[in-house]
């Protein structure tokens, strides 16, 4: 059993820290930063020591868990209100999830490696967040609940999804780091069924959102 010590709050106090430093202003993306333990969605004990860390971490099947102002950016940028809903495309460990439902959001995460989305629903289950969690390609997103919110993609692709634009109501916010190598982040508004609206945010490094790979 994983437990969260005053260690561990004390180290996200000093994330926290870090993360204003680097121009997270958002009080609410803070808040949550400051109560998820990052330490329990980590592949193994062995790099508890580096939960806190301004670092991405390896979680298995070549994925990382994004480091924690990624995490902070990704989620400023989409400007979260309770009881949003929200399709994350990429589960990874689960901690952008555990973010997200942390502010309130409804979150509905999707994720294309069937042993990291077991593993993510495990723990995000055990921590009683309440995120629906599902099975298979991102690139398809979750049409049955659809329109969402805002989307969030947490890996890179390698142009803008138009599936998952449909899948996006008149008015939301789609965050989705762009590009092969490099990615650039780009936060996309939906203007109308035939506009959108693109903002650039700076590069990032990603690894690959894969289309028809899952398993």
């Amino acid at each position: 059993m994983i437990i969260d010590t005053y260690k561990h709050k004390g180290l996200r106090r000093n994330l926290v820290s870090i993360l204003k430093e680097k121009g997270i202003t958002d009080k609410e993306v803070l808040n949550a930063i400051n109560v998820v333990p990052r330490h329990i969605f980590l592949e193994s004990s062995v790099l508890d020591s580096m939960a806190y860390e301004d670092k991405a971490l390896p979680i298995g099947n070549k994925q990382t868990i994004s480091q924690p102002s990624t995490v902070a950016f990704q989620t400023q940028l989409l400007d979260i209100h309770p009881n949003e809903k929200i399709l994350e495309v990429g589960t990874g460990s689960g901690y952008q999830s555990a973010i997200l439902c942390q502010m309130k959001a409804r979150v509905f995460t999707i994720e294309r490696h069937k042993n990291l989305h077991l593993r993510a629903k495990a723990i995000l289950e055990s921590q009683k967040y309440p995120v629906k969690c599902f099975f298979g390609d991102g690139y398809k997103g979750i049409d049955i609940y659809a329109p969402f919110d805002k989307i969030i993609i947490t890996c890179g692709a390698s142009s803008i999804p138009n599936e998952l634009i449909n899948q996006l109501k008149v008015g939301g916010l789609m965050v989705v780091p762009l590009g092969e190598e490099t990615q650039t982040m780009f936060r996309i508004t939906k203007k109308s069924e035939t506009e959108l609206i693109k903002e650039e945010f700076g590069d990032f490094k990603f690894v690959p959102m894969l289309k028809d790979r899952v398993g």
